[in-house]
């Protein structure tokens, strides 16, 4: 049994006996002098996809490619193989005349997944594919592992996950949902420099882990003797940025969050935040609007996008709709009758709603918009005006000061963005901070610490500011039509073996 001709799965015994195949195969070449591993590079000037395109242009001409060898037929004197590099396949024909007998009979001896420089001349063959007659081959590289059996593929997803490497080699989509994810990044950058931001970077490190309300991964810096926390935001920081003098500035990084992994949820994450001032939650709403709506027709070439068979239209504006007009629509509970927290807890006791005792009324709120509202927002569409006492970096709405000028962008479900008009109010922020304080002594691990330097910062005077912070994973999910963020992510936290 060889490897080539292998159409079900193999048992061990048999994947033990091929993998020392290969091993005695590198044997002799590095007996005979010619050890892959030794070549130290290949000057190929031309991807696949460049010759499939260009054909016309190319017909005749020698070119030098470079890629994995996937499939081969041996025909005698003569054989045909698939290259694979980064853009795609190409066939490649080799013959013996052309290459020297000895190499032939010695590439004859080689396997699916090695390595392969070509130099040859492209042409078409008598059944019309676009080809490289071989001159010159070169192994670049032995594998020693069997790629996965070609009909079945690689399908178990967590072996995909485990072995991204693999998964990218068998799987051709998989590679272009990431090239896509490498684009949607490239051109978020864009659309914020285009926009007179500058991108800027803040510490991982962080001695007080602020900006949101999520348990934070501790570390302690040996030096220092220092406990420190790897930042669950980036949002302190970059609000220092707008007290220092610069108006408008982003960032786009991971964050780290000691919580659940779902098919929503990894432990490390990128997030772009945004700060700009002079401007509120309304100027976020349409720069989140302006910016999702480019990349929709970049990416995809359309503002309306498919996703997991749902039609979303990013063409029109978003929909805007306040917390409290959403648990109104979707739990049939109007908030604005609530006066007591008694009275809100009985609400909760009736509808089968959780809640601890550190929640209030707009706690008590937002675990309604939870269960009832969240999972019926599939269009895009700006929750807006939290609670305050769910929002402690936000400001209060003038006329209704126990509600803030906040938005949380909802597709399919989800939630995309976070956005504020920033707290600058160095008084306020201090209270907020001892309220969050006040809920960690009772039970609540997520809420946050107070940060003096940052309250420190706002002292000095903060103008005016709204800011925002995107999911760039659950963006990239979107655009790409993938069901969970491992999907999306090279390299997902996973428990090992």
């Amino acid at each position: 049994m060889t490897e080539e001709n292998t159409n079900v799965d193999l048992g061990t015994e048999e994947i033990s006996s091929l993998l020392q195949i290969r091993r005695d195969k590198l044997a002799e070449l590095q007996k005979a002098g010619n050890d892959p591993f030794l070549i130290v590079k290949f000057d190929a000037d031309t991807h696949s996809d460049t010759i499939h395109k260009d054909f016309d242009k190319l017909e005749g001409k020698t070119v030098k490619v470079a890629g994995r060898m996937m499939t081969r037929r041996v025909m005698g004197k003569a054989s045909f193989c698939d290259l694979q590099d980064e853009k795609g396949r190409i066939q490649i024909y080799i013959k013996g005349d052309d290459v020297g007998a000895d190499f032939y009979e010695a590439f004859k001896k080689t396997d699916i997944g090695d390595i392969f420089g070509v130099t040859g001349e492209v042409f078409k063959t008598q059944k019309g594919e676009i080809s490289v007659k071989a001159t010159e081959v070169t192994l670049l590289c032995k594998s020693l592992q069997i790629l996965p059996e070609k009909y079945h593929g690689l399908t178990d997803t967590e072996l995909r996950y485990r072995h991204r490497y693999v998964d990218l080699i068998v799987n051709p989509e998989v590679r272009e949902t990431f090239i896509k994810r490498s684009a949607i990044i490239r051109k978020t950058r864009e659309f914020m420099d285009s926009r007179g931001y500058i991108e800027v970077e803040t510490p991982i490190l962080q001695t007080v882990p602020g900006g949101a309300s999520a348990r934070p991964f501790e570390t302690h810096h040996n030096s220092l003797n220092l406990d420190m926390s790897l930042r669950i935001a980036l949002e302190l920081p970059l609000k220092r940025l707008i007290v220092g003098g610069l108006e408008r500035v982003y960032e786009i990084g991971r964050v780290f969050r000691n919580e659940g992994i779902s098919t929503k949820h990894n432990p490390e994450f990128t997030m772009i935040e945004l700060y700009q001032a002079y401007t509120d939650y309304h100027g976020m709403m349409e720069l989140a609007e302006s910016l999702i709506r480019k990349l929709a027709i970049e990416v995809t070439g359309s503002a309306i996008v498919n996703y997991q068979g749902i039609e979303l239209d990013f063409s029109k504006p978003f929909e805007r709709l306040t917390m409290l007009d959403a648990v109104r629509k979707y739990a049939g509970v109007d908030f604005n009758e609530v006066k007591t927290l008694d009275q809100a807890r009985e609400l909760a006791k009736q509808h089968d709603v959780g809640y601890t005792t550190y929640h209030g009324i707009g706690g008590i709120l937002n675990e309604f918009f939870d269960k009832f509202a969240e999972d019926k927002l599939v269009q895009p569409t700006f929750i807006m005006d939290h609670p305050t006492e769910i929002s402690f970096l936000t400001k209060r709405k003038p006329d209704n000061p126990d509600y803030t000028e906040r938005f949380e962008l909802f597709i399919t479900g989800r939630e995309f963005a976070n956005a504020y008009s920033e707290l600058n109010d160095p008084i306020d922020q201090r209270a907020r901070f001892e309220h969050q304080e006040a809920q960690r002594d009772a039970g609540d691990e997520e809420a946050s610490q107070i940060d003096e330097d940052f309250i420190l910062a706002l002292e000095y005077g903060m103008p005016p500011t709204g800011g925002m912070g995107i999911g760039m994973d659950r963006l990239i999910m979107l655009l790409t039509d993938s069901v969970s963020i491992r999907d999306v992510l090279l390299f997902p936290t996973m428990r090992p073996l």
